[in-house]
């Protein structure tokens, strides 16, 4: 861990304070359902209310919050927003009241949402070229190494099944937050963005189509996303012989598999054409995904688990290099005065996907079952192909911009 994952400088501080944020998080998602419905006695559709207006918040927040770290510094709005998503957590414990509840998760989404736009734009702010790549490919395994040791943890408040035992699970999430935001004010100090030249818009990431294109893209194909999380069981249960058990060994072996091999598989995508290039090859991967999952329907138990496992392994290396991607073009085709904002944009789509994915793809693969599959495969096909025309398009926008700035700085 420490020669592959922790290096000297800003990057061993990002990476430690991600990993001691994500323990925290695998804590907190496998418990609070449960602490809601049995401790804090709300109705399963209330918490699922709570928690739909809550990502109401979070899926505005980017924007608006990254164009505060733009103009007051990444690093202490970052740490700022994180303390503050800390206190929302730790106010959970404070009442058992319904409207309460609602205000609290309604703060929480918004300080988290917002504090991982500032910490998006605070990664390039203190890491440049290729590091940054790698870097945040590390991060991705950190985090998938800290929810998996959270969720450990939390089985253990699982097994007690006490009050107290959830709540623990929640001061440790707060902590996290704090934990998380005090080692990122260890990392160099990153001057607020200069101020916007006259008749600029406030926000002008809204404005900057081919960007918006983009993030549309690169949200399509995070429908991936909820592929395993919530379809997979649903699917091998309904509508395979496979055993239901497959489902934990696949999870398990998709997050081995992060960890293990995410960073091997961003060396090669550090500028716009190799991750134009891995767009296209996860669109091709996650095509093959669906239809391996079209093809177990009906199987037995011997085949269908062998043509799940090849889905699942499409769908993480399609997920990996789609991930490496977006992390290229999502930097590179952003002003860098303007990462905060522009980086809160690209990454709604995560918090969109949370929010609609497991319906969506509920009644689109579930309810339809094989030609569901196929067309999502498509969707994402298309979706890949489609953004090495948007990423020239947006390329076409930033040499336009670049050429008008001296111009209009002249006329000033």
């Amino acid at each position: 861990m420490k020669s592959r994952l922790v290096e000297e400088g800003p990057a061993r501080t990002l990476v430690l304070g991600t990993l001691a944020n994500s323990l925290g998080n695998g804590v907190f998602v496998t418990c609070s359902a449960l602490y809601f419905t049995r401790i804090a006695g709300f109705t399963p559709a209330q918490l699922g209310l709570g928690l739909s207006i809550a990502g109401i918040a979070g899926l505005f927040a980017g924007v608006p919050f990254g164009h505060l770290a733009d103009r007051r510094g990444p690093r202490g709005t970052a740490a700022a927003l994180l303390v503050l998503a800390g206190l929302a957590t730790g106010a959970y414990l404070l009442t058992d009241a319904y409207p309460l509840f609602i205000v609290f998760a309604f703060l929480y989404a918004l300080f988290d949402r917002g504090a991982y736009a500032a910490r998006q734009a605070l990664i390039p702010a203190v890491l440049e070229g290729e590091n940054l790549v790698r870097v945040r490919a590390k991060i991705r395994v950190v985090t998938n190494v800290g929810v998996s040791a959270g969720a450990a943890l939390g089985g253990l408040a699982l097994l007690w099944d006490t009050g107290t035992a959830y709540r623990l699970t929640f001061l440790l999430n707060a902590l996290s937050f704090v934990a998380c935001g005090l080692v990122f004010l260890r990392l160099p100090a990153v001057p607020p963005a200069p101020q916007r030249p006259p008749g600029e818009p406030r926000l002008a990431v809204l404005r900057d189509t081919p960007y918006a294109l983009l993030a549309a893209l690169n949200m399509v194909m995070q429908l991936h996303i909820p592929i395993l999380e919530v379809i997979l069981p649903l699917w091998i249960a309904l509508h395979t012989g496979a055993p239901h058990a497959l489902t934990a060994v696949l999870l398990l072996l998709n997050t081995l598999a992060c960890v293990g091999l995410q960073v091997p598989v961003t060396k090669k995508i550090d500028e716009l054409r190799s991750a134009v290039r891995a767009f296209r090859v996860a669109g091709v991967a996650l095509l093959g995904c669906c239809a391996a999952f079209a093809l177990s329907s009906g199987r037995g138990p011997w085949a269908a688990t062998v043509i799940l496992v090849v889905a699942a392994a499409l769908h993480v290396y399609g997920e990996m290099v789609q991930s490496a991607g977006s992390w290229v073009i999502g930097y590179e085709l952003a002003p860098p005065t303007k990462q905060g904002q522009y980086q809160g944009l690209f990454n709604t789509g995560i918090a969109a996907v949370q929010m609609f994915g497991p319906v969506s793809l509920t009644l689109l693969l579930i309810d339809w079952g094989t030609p569901g599959w196929l067309t999502l495969g498509a969707v994402f096909l298309v979706g890949g192909l489609a953004m090495a025309p948007a990423v020239r398009w947006a390329e076409r926008r930033r040499a336009a911009s670049t050429e008008a700035a001296p111009a209009t700085v002249t006329a000033a």
